[in-house]
């Protein structure tokens, strides 16, 4: 399994399509096995749902994410985890101990400033 944390700083990022880079972690006997940044290669609407599928991401975590990307990625089947912050490997590490939960927070904006909630 690979799980994707959008990042700010090693941060887990407001907002999925404005993040620095992507945390990604592979799982193996439920349990991070290897994590790698991959540099954000831009926002653009629809781009990054199908950039991380390519990838072969399995579930994506972010603070804040627009509807239209949830849409993209449940048509790609990547579950979405959205609300957690702090630090993106506990993020990865709690998801993967069941302890993470989607807050459902979508961002109904695309001018909003860092506030997804």
């Amino acid at each position: 399994m690979k799980i994707a944390v959008a990042s700010i700083d090693q941060n887990v990022a407001a907002h999925f399509g404005h993040c620095e880079e992507f945390y990604i972690f592979e799982e193996c006997d439920g349990k991070i096995a290897s994590g790698k940044a991959v540099p954000n290669p831009g926002h653009k609407p629809g781009f990054l749902p199908n950039f991380l599928n390519d990838l072969g991401i399995n579930v994506i975590i972010s603070g804040g994410m627009g509807g239209a990307a949830v849409s993209i990625f449940n048509e790609h089947n990547i579950e979405v985890v959205i609300g957690p912050a702090g630090d993106v490997k506990e993020a990865a590490k709690k998801y993967l101990a069941g302890e993470l939960e989607s807050t459902g927070s979508v961002c109904h904006e695309h001018e909003h400033s860092d506030d997804c909630h």
